[in-house]
């Protein structure tokens, strides 16, 4: 018996957030959890594409050929796949950011673990 393509979205989305938190909780290296990060990123990305996916689904487009019900009942949802676009572009400037914030922490401690860099200013 075969899953449907939304559970296998589902569930690789879901393994993906996992091993992304798993990732940011374990590691001390600033570069890991960076990737940790991106990992979540990816996870929720690919839950909010699967939750507007429907199999065998049309383009939200009303046609004559078509009736108004069967359009309704096999439209996939275009709001998810938006909100996707926008978090990918969102999610590539996050990520941009804490590389560049992680390249001036090297330069000025000379390392990436979060343990050398306890040091409070107050």
């Amino acid at each position: 018996m075969a899953l449907p393509i939304s559970q296998i979205l589902l569930t690789t989305g879901f393994l993906l957030l996992l091993i992304g938190l798993w990732g940011i909780l374990r590691h001390r290296n600033i570069l890991r959890i960076i990737i940790g990060f991106s990992l979540v990123d990816t996870g929720m990305h690919i839950v909010l594409v699967a939750t507007g996916y429907i199999t065998g689904g049309t383009a939200p487009i009303i046609d004559e050929a078509l009736s108004t019900a069967d359009v309704a009942t096999r439209a996939v949802d275009p709001i998810p796949a938006a909100l996707v676009v926008t978090a990918i572009v969102i999610g590539f400037s996050v990520t941009a950011i804490m590389l560049s914030f992680a390249v001036r922490i090297y330069a000025v401690h000379k390392t990436l673990l979060i343990d050398a860099l306890t040091e409070s200013r107050w």
